[in-house]
């Protein structure tokens, strides 16, 4: 059996149940040292998660930077007019964290699973990760995703880079994760093809280019879900595509702190013809099915032959 043919059995096997997603855009602010932002930002999360629970949400996935995004300058040792190695010393940690904790308590009461960026401190020396928090219906962090192929700045000056992909899965449905400006590398997303998620959750602060049409093209090539989660100051709402490449919910265009729901749903009309046709034949052509049909032919290793 090929490699292509076994995983499309697994997929198969696998009968994708329906869950309920809410994807959610909230104001992103910028220092880590201002204590009532980091409250405010995670009063405004918090009540986002009530809001996706009452519309029957199973999981509830939120912005690079949903609590703060820490501004090159503002960390900057040579700042504020220079960027320069960041100074963790100067985020409120304990502020931080007291809010990520809140935010995991509600999780728990609501039975919400959710996904929220924050940075994640490491041993000193090391700078932080920047990452997804995955928060059980429980309350409990289950797993974490690290950003990989940060920008130049993040590298140099302010995060250690994660190593690897991250998979969870909530009611069968299995997701993948993904950060800051990892959706310009489509290899990024082809890899949680090969791992078989039915949705990847991308979360961004902004990052240049048409963020929107890359999510629509990365679902549609990859036929699986796609949740843009982005901040409420960003130039296009945060949305949900389908595997046929359509939004089917968006947040408002407004700028409000807000959530879109859908029902993920591999029988629905956006997306059934991906998933039981595309991605399968598009599997198989990887695994070397035209090797076969090539033919041995003068006029065919002739690139020069006229007609």
């Amino acid at each position: 059996m090929s490699e292509a043919s076994e995983a499309s059995e697994a997929s198969e096997a696998r009968k994708l149940e329906s869950v309920r997603l809410a994807v959610a855009q909230t104001p992103v602010r910028e220092d880590p040292r201002d204590v009532e932002a980091l409250r405010a930002s995670g009063r405004e999360v918090r009540a986002l998660m009530r809001e996706a629970s009452a519309r029957g949400a199973r999981i509830g996935h939120f912005p690079e930077g949903a609590i703060c995004f820490p501004s090159k300058l503002v960390m900057s040792v040579d700042g504020p007019d220079a960027v320069g190695p960041a100074d963790w010393s100067r985020c409120q940690w304990p502020v931080l964290q007291a809010e990520l904790a809140a935010i995991a308590e509600l999780a728990g009461r609501l039975r919400l699973w959710t996904v929220i960026a924050s940075v994640h401190r490491l041993t000193d020396p090391n700078r932080p990760h920047n990452s997804l928090y995955v928060i059980s219906d429980r309350g409990e962090i289950v797993t974490r995703y690290d950003e990989r192929l940060l920008s130049k700045t993040k590298v140099s000056y302010m995060y250690s880079p994660g190593v690897s992909p991250v998979t969870f899965e909530v009611d069968g449905v299995r997701f993948g994760c993904l950060l800051g400006m990892e959706i310009h590398y489509p290899e990024l997303f082809a890899e949680y093809e090969k791992l078989d998620v039915d949705c990847v959750l991308f979360s961004t602060s902004g990052t240049p280019g048409n963020t929107a049409a890359q999510a629509q093209g990365h679902a549609t090539v990859n036929s699986y879900w796609v949740s843009l989660s982005v901040p409420a100051q960003h130039p296009t709402p945060s949305g949900i595509v389908a595997p046929n490449g359509d939004w089917l919910a968006r947040c408002p265009a407004d700028g409000s702190p807000s959530v879109a729901v859908v029902n993920l749903d591999d029988r629905s009309e956006a997306a059934a013809d991906a998933v039981t046709y595309g991605r399968p034949w598009r599997r198989e052509a990887r695994a070397g099915i035209y090797t076969e049909h090539q033919v041995n032919d003068p006029r065919s290793e002739d690139r020069t032959a006229a007609f």
